[in-house]
């Protein structure tokens, strides 16, 4: 009988243990212009999810901070999103670059030539990880061309050089490839293995929409080439944005794949794509690295395009996941699109995010002559700690459509239903606010999840929750909690929202114009933001125990400015008060200078 090797166990109960369940054999290869996976074609409709890797959306009313990096948890539910869509590969955003204007408090991968930030990177190191897990595969642009993220004139700017220096200054070019090393040869300090060495990464892109000159592209390709024998490398130009593919790129031996970005009405779109694949004539693999902001039946007749031409994919632009501390990130981009959240919700209406989610689901299966992956019934949401029954939020599940809310008193057993909801109506805010909570009450929470496919467990649950005042919460949808107004005021949705930091229900009122609040007992508190879109943005607060008699309050603000940034935020100002008059019920607020409001509480009883 021959001896049990114990060690030979151990190594491998060790090596599960810090790697995971990886779900990839090999390396995507491209051949006679096809990509190959294990000698398979390897085709794909996807998503690009920008901010996987590094966030660039965090917003709520009071952070004055939008960069942040992202957890375990927002990296697996982005990453298990497109496994559900069935995509099977994803394109992240670039390596981001120190900027001058930087406050300490923003983390960038690049701080300067040849100096990285450890922490930036391990969280890349945690996508890759939990890419390997999920099985899918993950894109890499390691450069911009744009001023969003930091890019060539970052690069410029470290060495007191121009930004058109990038391209041809040997100084910058070497400051680059330091980027280029330290990124194919960093080993992942979760799984141990090297990034040129890893079969997540399915490509290095040399940057996102570059405008450089050929013979860059041409010496950086040769370079990842000659560090990095596993992985395919794709040319980033985009030669000054006229999508058209160079000859020189599909001769040259180092670039493995081609691409395109499309954002033209859909009749000219069509024309682009198959100008380039034309001019590449089967030499080499080309996909759709961007495309998508228009309707679902033009999306369709581009993907269809693409599906029966033989491309090898397209990458919708593009896919935010959710947010750790409840609902999802939200990213505006320009026509009244905003990026899409799977598996599509009320919220999306506008720019059909339902109809697109479905025809990427769809498509997804039929580029490969497979039916759609159905969608799994959801994991159990998280439920977050509750201050009180106004503010409710939870970690949502991958795929879910709809959250029952339910409630029970004296921890008896006995749950209630009190709402059916979703976690993509509310932009960094509670997701829910149990108005039918009452004074003296005592309460237990649980959320669970559902979609097509069924529901969730139960979430863990939360509480006593013990109410010991009211509150009006007022979101701004509509003018349902306003008392009564007078002036011109409107409603904005849609309208500039990365400057109103994503808030989707505004109301703003001309000079003059106001709206009342009542509340049916004395109010104690009030808390009132408004977004300030110039220096004389302003609220005037009136108040009292009758509407016939109101009188002018001072209530303190204070302001959360984000510094210089490339959006041109409005500037966040919260207008809070704890030490009313006695006996208020009515609160009167007037608009001056183009002010917007996006949330109004209005605390009252109790006390």
């Amino acid at each position: 009988m021959k001896k049990f090797n114990y060690a030979f166990v151990l190594f491998f109960i060790i090596l599960f243990s810090n790697y995971g369940f990886c779900q990839f054999n090999e390396f995507i290869t491209a051949k006679d212009g096809k990509l190959l996976e294990g000698g398979k074609e390897y085709r794909f409709i996807s998503c690009n999810i920008p901010n996987l890797h590094y966030v660039e959306d965090y917003l709520p009313f009071a952070e004055t901070n939008p960069w942040r990096l992202p957890t375990e948890f927002e990296i697996k539910d982005a990453l298990t999103a497109i496994k559900q869509i069935g995509g099977n590969v994803t394109r992240i955003y670039v390596i981001s670059v120190k900027k001058p204007e930087d406050d300490a408090a923003i983390i960038r991968h690049v701080e300067a030539p040849g100096k990285f930030n450890e922490e930036a990177f391990r969280i890349l190191d945690k996508t890759l990880e939990i890419a390997n897990k999920t099985g899918v595969r993950v894109i890499i642009p390691l450069v911009d061309n744009w001023k969003w993220w930091g890019g060539p004139n970052e690069y410029a700017g470290f060495r007191g050089k121009t930004e058109m220096d990038f391209w041809t200054d040997s100084t910058l070019i070497s400051d680059f490839k330091k980027t280029i090393d330290f990124v194919i040869n960093r080993k992942n300090t979760y799984t141990g293995v090297a990034y040129k060495d890893d079969k997540a990464i399915l490509a290095w892109e040399t940057g996102n929409e570059l405008n450089c000159p050929y013979a860059w592209t041409k010496e950086i390709a040769a370079y990842i080439k000659q560090n990095d024998k596993n992985h395919l490398i794709i040319d980033g130009a985009h030669y000054f944005r006229k999508n058209v593919i160079l000859k020189e790129s599909v001769d040259d031996p180092n670039i493995d794949i081609l691409t395109s970005h499309h954002y033209a009405p859909p009749e000219v779109t069509l024309k682009e794509i198959l100008k380039n694949k034309a001019i590449i004539a089967g030499k080499k693999p080309f996909f759709i690295g961007e495309f998508g902001l228009i309707k679902a039946p033009d999306m369709e007749r581009i993907v269809d395009t693409i599906i029966n031409n033989g491309i090898a994919g397209a990458l919708l632009w593009s896919l935010r996941g959710r947010n750790v501390e409840g609902g999802f990130y939200f990213h505006e981009e320009y026509n009244g699109y905003s990026a899409y959240h799977w598996p599509g919700f009320k919220s999306g209406d506008s720019y059909d995010e339902k109809k697109v989610m479905n025809l990427i689901h769809a498509k997804a299966g039929e580029i490969n002559k497979k039916e759609p992956i159905p969608l799994p019934i959801p994991e159990e949401p998280v439920l977050l700690n509750i201050k009180d029954p106004y503010e409710i939020s939870w970690q949502g599940s991958t795929g879910a459509e709809t959250y029952a809310i339910q409630r029970e008193t004296g921890n008896s057993g006995n749950w209630k239903d009190i709402a059916n909801t979703d976690d993509a109506t509310y932009c960094y805010t509670a997701q829910f606010c149990d108005t039918s909570a009452q004074i003296g009450g005592e309460y237990y929470y649980r959320v669970i999840a559902s979609n097509q496919s069924g529901s969730s467990k139960p979430s863990n649950i939360v509480g006593p929750v013990k109410v010991t005042y009211k509150k009006i919460i007022d979101e701004m949808e509509d003018f349902s909690k306003i008392y009564t107004k007078e002036g011109a005021s409107k409603l904005l949705s849609l309208e500039e929202l990365r400057k109103a930091k994503e808030d989707r229900s505004r109301i703003k009122g001309a000079d003059s114009s106001y709206i009342i609040y009542y509340a049916p007992e004395a109010i104690n508190e009030i808390k009132v933001n408004m977004l300030a879109s110039a220096d004389s943005s302003k609220l005037s607060f009136f108040a009292g125990a009758s509407i016939d008699n109101l009188i002018k309050i001072e209530v303190p603000a204070k302001t959360y400015t984000s510094g210089k940034n490339e959006y041109g935020f409005f500037t966040p100002v919260s207008y809070s008060d704890g030490n009313l008059p006695a006996g208020v019920k009515y609160l009167k607020i007037v608009f001056e200078g183009d002010a917007e409001i996006g949330r109004t509480e209005i605390t009252y009883g109790g006390k």
